[in-house]
């Protein structure tokens, strides 16, 4: 496991920058040479004790985060946490687990199949978290998993790695509302997922966010090269609770619409 925070996050962008090119573009348009402040991170796995989200969370334990938030996804069958550093400039970091046995027999033995393929030893290794896939896996149950969970067939798909990161608008010099944001975004062409509007949550409930459409990137298929979705850049203004502290939290029917963005949408 690392030792250093902003090495694993910094092992984690990489990863990401190449499964979602968009980002980097993405952050030279907003940036303008500034530095970025990442707001948090989201990581993706199933809930079977070899690779559960504790799994994933020992990674980030480690290093001093403590779970802050408990989250519960009825309709994706999901259950999801989040994590904070003791300093609040470091990223936050929001795991969740497919609840595999709500799922159907077919779909279970295909999950239980896949996990059965990943070495122990990895998932403790200073790399798993961006590590990708530990498992063959032919596209014919790729889109098998796809027709049951997206959720599903994008873990099988690009295994162990950020789903997204996040632009923390409050610390993005020269914007001051998340419709600047996309504005600009769109001005930029990119696409945004427009799932229950492009602006998910409100400033009543401390949180306002938006994020890209997941890019499309050439997967490499035990039996074929296919493009499917990949990875997505998401965006953040946090308000203020009564106390004048920023909302560190989540808010689980805004999030329900962000995991729209790695939806084959064409």
């Amino acid at each position: 496991m690392h030792t250093d925070v902003n090495q694993l996050f910094a092992a984690l962008w990489d990863d990401y920058v190449e499964m979602t090119p968009s980002a980097a573009k993405v952050h030279q348009l907003l940036a303008k040479g500034e530095t970025i402040i990442n707001d948090h991170i989201a990581l993706r796995t199933f809930n079977i004790a070899k690779v559960n989200l504790s799994v994933l969370a020992k990674h980030f334990e480690s290093l001093g985060y403590v779970a802050c938030g408990d989250y519960d996804f009825e309709a994706k069958k999901l259950k999801a946490k989040h994590f904070e550093h003791p300093d609040p400039t470091q990223p936050k970091v929001f795991i969740s687990e497919l609840m595999v046995e709500a799922f159907s027999p077919e779909l279970q033995a295909i999950v239980h199949g896949l996990v059965e393929q990943v070495d122990e030893a990895a998932t403790t290794a200073d790399n798993f978290l961006y590590s990708g896939r530990h498992w063959e896996l032919d596209y014919a149950t790729y889109e098998q998993l796809l027709a049951e969970s997206e959720y599903a067939a994008w873990v099988a798909a690009f295994g162990y790695r950020a789903n997204h990161f996040t632009v923390s608008i409050n610390h993005l010099p020269g914007y001051n509302t998340i419709l600047e944001v996309n504005e600009t975004l769109k001005q930029g062409d990119f696409v945004l997922n427009s799932v229950g509007g492009e602006v998910k949550g409100s400033a009543d409930v401390l949180l306002e966010q938006s994020s890209t459409m997941a890019d499309k990137v050439n997967v490499a298929f035990k039996d074929v090269q296919k493009t499917i979705p990949s990875c997505f850049y998401e965006f953040a203004l946090r308000y203020p609770k009564a106390d004048g502290e920023l909302y560190t939290g989540f808010v689980a029917a805004s999030a329900d619409k962000i995991f729209e963005s790695t939806n084959n949408a064409g």
